[in-house]
């Protein structure tokens, strides 16, 4: 039987992965620096393990054959870790991203892109039988740029409102990742994910504001404006990215694929629904670590 280890576990889509796996019967453990401090499930196996430390990977390797890997780790470190892995298990299923999807938003250069590249130079270069999983734009970016505006007024100040983006619900690629792990016949697969539908940002501060029953303004900021506000708190590189990247998608519709329907069976939630879910943590701070 399939044995799944799961490396980065208590990210944002790792974290909905252990616990999707862990009501289907699949046999897997979860590495983590520090298990006494994931607040995964106490039924959930956790392994100390670190991507820096090679000797600590071999026990959490130890009788597995597909391992889940969401790279956390300095980029020094992947072709040691890389190959690791691959004294043990027969398959690796990646999270990046949608590094070779023609569309504009995503073919913008950036370190992160280049990194992701390199790794997948490196699974590939390892002899591992391989799935890619690459989301798109995750919807939880929501709460880190508008949630702290939303509680404290009415109004969003914001580039691009016209750019359209199909946000994707980190439960549905955990969905996706879950299948993939569990299933025989993904082994090659190549998966883009997406949200079901483009929508501009505008129309998405919109949908949250009838999700938690406030109107909430979207200030359009120009590009220059961003880059001042920003400033003191984002790095210049990742506003750059965005930028150039929003730009690009104006006039045009986002990507959209069917992956989560095709790999699931069901399809991908709305941002709609998404809003609904997560109200609270535009209401009150302290949601934001429960959603």
């Amino acid at each position: 039987m399939n044995r799944i280890l799961v490396i980065g576990g208590t990210g944002n889509v790792g974290r909905q992965i252990v616990y999707q796996l862990s009501t289907t019967g699949a046999r897997f453990r979860a590495m983590a620096r520090n298990p006494d401090a994931t607040g995964l499930p106490p039924q959930v196996e956790v392994v100390r393990g670190d991507l820096t430390v090679l000797e600590t990977l071999d026990p959490c390797l130890e009788d597995v054959d597909t391992v889940f890997l969401v790279w956390v780790a300095p980029p020094a470190a992947a072709p040691g870790a890389l190959e690791r892995i691959a004294n043990h298990a027969r398959r690796i299923v990646f999270l990046t991203a949608p590094l070779k999807t023609p569309h504009p938003f995503f073919q913008q250069p950036n370190p992160l892109a280049a990194l992701h590249a390199d790794i997948e130079g490196l699974i590939a270069a390892a002899g591992l039988a391989s799935t890619i999983i690459r989301p798109g734009i995750f919807a939880s970016n929501a709460l880190y740029w508008w949630a702290a505006s939303i509680r404290d007024g009415n109004v969003v100040r914001w580039p691009y409102g016209a750019a359209e983006t199909s946000p994707i619900d980190e439960r549905d690629i955990a969905a996706v990742a879950a299948r993939v792990l569990s299933e025989d016949g993904h082994a090659g697969g190549d998966y883009v994910i997406t949200g079901p539908e483009s929508l501009s940002q505008a129309e998405q501060v919109r949908l949250i504001g009838a999700a938690i029953g406030r109107r909430i303004q979207f200030e359009e900021l120009s590009p220059e404006e961003f880059r001042r506000e920003t400033a003191d708190s984002w790095p210049g590189p990742i506003v750059d990215m965005l930028l150039t990247a929003w730009g690009a998608t104006i006039g045009l519709p986002a990507f959209v694929t069917s992956t989560v329907s095709d790999v699931v069976g069901s399809p991908p939630r709305t941002f709609r629904q998404w809003a609904v879910d997560h109200s609270a943590a535009f209401l009150n701070p302290s949601a934001s670590d429960e959603v």
